[in-house]
């Protein structure tokens, strides 16, 4: 059963091909599940409990990569996911084989019954930040179907979320005003990783991918150069087949190869390189000549394949003034090995010289220079204490693998079933669960940003700005505060209900910009920061204190001592 979708790019206009894939391709459907699953359902079925109302809260226990915050995708999929839930007959013919040859044929009847159409599904909206302990989203339907679930759920939420926050984090790192873009695909964890990858850094805040594929399925802005291969593959000019280059506006025919290397004697002439002609390769600029014959609109060099500063920059340079007066603008240029912080300042000095020869050459001043070369958050914040002139960054494995930290760690569990609370003890308090269907909201203070997130019971009433509000830690008696809130935002939406969206979905560019503005407007900077961020406040109301602490007491085992 493959999941291919009608669906919108990240604009809201039908993609190119016009249609979607959810989840990237067809191994999102019932069975991409854990055993256990299956062998549960047919447990609860057997029993008669298969349809009993249950209530499940999808949370993590703890922000990733040390920080204080996480960002919230793969709610999209998640809701597709469930819209098109339906055993195949094969589905069903394999269960048979891998299920006891004496299990009830009436099962299998049973699983051929089994769609979303009798589960709601709440959440927070895909983009958000959230916090340990509060439900992203809350499943209650029949008690069999729901956990079914769990594997497909966690498997979309886990590493989408994962990576968006990774990616939120390179562009706090990084700032507003650098280009971030993604190029993990050869590094990702398979197909369905590069692709989920390029998918949820776009919304964490990239600006563009290298997978074409990602770009075809959902819009995003795809942006490449070369690679050192194509550099390497022209050593003179003998083998460049086809010089020639039109002028822009006045297709006058020229030689680009040979406009290059005059222009090229020229710099070295009017600039002190510290070179000499014999150190410039030939190769490199064949190479580059090549390269902008065939792209003069968009020429974006890879200039550290033998050396960047005694001959990279030098090569790119005589192209590039070529390439102006044929009527083109270079885009820039690229390193991808050595001291980045280093060379891009001096690839900078060396531009300022070239635009003080001549007023026409002013562009240079602000010639993009793009890094790559195994970035990571930390990199981006030592270049930054060194004032680089880097304008853009290609990031790979560091970003899609999240090596700081490979999992998330969302968790699926039970707090309501046929109206009584579900409680799972620990002798870990952070594993033990907040019981019953709840309600969330974030509290913000006076400032206008957001002090707490706060957890209460379905039925009570809704907290009020500018009323106080007793807000407790769910399991330290002693942490509480009352607290006085500016505005109050109720934290989940029902986004699936009798078989059908109930909300709108957002676009990708409408997630992204969400993302955007629940960090930078509703986090504090002491939240946001990279070294020892202040804690976010997740609390719980008096009642929903009291409910778990009974319930608590009450299932935990009285021990005795003799």
């Amino acid at each position: 059963m493959a999941f291919i979708l009608p669906s919108e790019s990240i604009d809201g206009s039908p993609p190119a091909n016009g249609l979607h894939m959810n989840g990237q391709d067809s191994l999102v459907q019932p069975l991409l599940t854990d055993f256990y699953q299956i062998t549960m359902c047919y447990a609860y079925w057997k029993t008669g409990t298969h349809n009993e109302p249950a209530v499940f809260d999808v949370f993590f226990r703890k922000n990733p990569f040390q920080g204080e915050f996480t960002v919230f995708a793969g709610l999209e999929d998640c809701l597709r996911f469930v819209e098109n839930f339906k055993f195949s007959q094969s589905d069903i013919e394999y269960v048979k084989k891998i299920l006891p040859e004496n299990a009830d044929d009436s099962f299998f009847e049973y699983l051929e019954t089994l769609d979303g159409s009798r589960l709601t599904i709440e959440a927070v909206s895909e983009g958000s930040v959230v916090f340990p302990k509060v439900p992203l989203l809350t499943i209650y339907g029949p008690l069999a179907m729901c956990q079914l679930l769990e594997t497909s759920i966690l498997n979309l939420v886990n590493y989408a979320s994962l990576v968006a926050t990774n990616a939120a984090r390179f562009r706090q790192a990084a700032g507003n005003k650098i280009n971030l873009l993604e190029f993990g695909l050869r590094r990702a964890q398979g197909p369905n990783g590069g692709l989920t990858a390029s998918k949820y850094c776009y919304i964490g805040g990239f600006d563009g991918t290298s997978n074409v594929l990602a770009g075809k399925l959902y819009g995003i802005p795809v942006k490449g150069t070369q690679a050192h291969s194509f550099i390497c593959s022209f050593s003179s000019p003998d083998e460049l087949k086809i010089r020639t280059l039109n002028h822009k506006d006045s297709k006058e025919t020229s030689d680009l190869f040979k406009l290059s290397t005059e222009k090229r004697k020229w710099l070295l002439e009017e600039i002190s390189w510290g070179v000499v002609q014999s150190e410039v390769s030939d190769g490199e600029l064949t190479a580059f000549v090549a390269y902008a014959i065939a792209f003069p609109d968009s020429f974006l060099a890879l200039i550290d394949t033998y050396d960047v500063l005694r001959s990279g920059v030098i090569n790119f340079v005589a192209v590039s003034l070529a390439l102006h007066d044929l009527g083109y603008r270079s885009m820039g240029c690229r390193i991808d090995s050595g001291d980045l912080s280093y060379l891009s300042r001096e690839l900078r000095l060396r531009f300022v010289k070239v635009a003080a020869l001549n007023e026409d050459y002013k562009f240079f001043e602000k010639m993009c220079i793009v890094a790559s070369n195994d970035i990571n958050e930390e990199t981006i914040m030592s270049l930054n204490e060194q004032k680089h002139e880097i304008n853009s960054f290609g990031v790979g494995t560091h970003l899609v693998t999240c090596q700081k930290q490979p999992a998330l760690g969302c968790v699926y569990k039970l707090v309501a079933q046929s109206s009584q609370p579900k409680i799972k003890l620990s002798q870990d308090v952070t594993k033990i669960t907040i019981p019953g269907k709840k309600k969330c909201y974030r509290i913000f203070g006076k400032n206008g940003y957001a002090i707490l997130d706060l957890m209460m019971l379905e039925e009570e009433e809704e907290p009020k700005p500018n009323e106080q509000i007793l807000c407790r830690h769910p399991f330290e008696e002693s942490k509480r505060a009352l607290v006085n809130a500016s505005k109050i935002i109720k934290l989940h939406n029902v986004y699936w209900k009798d078989g059908v969206l109930a909300t709108p979905l957002p676009t990708l560019n409408e997630i992204k910009q969400h993302v955007n503005e629940s960090i930078n407007e509703n986090l504090r900077q002491d939240h946001r920061r990279y070294l020892n961020p202040t804690p976010y406040k997740v609390s719980v109301s008096e009642r929903l204190y009291q409910f778990l602490h009974h319930l608590w007491l009450q299932n935990a085992p009285i021990g005795q001592l003799e």
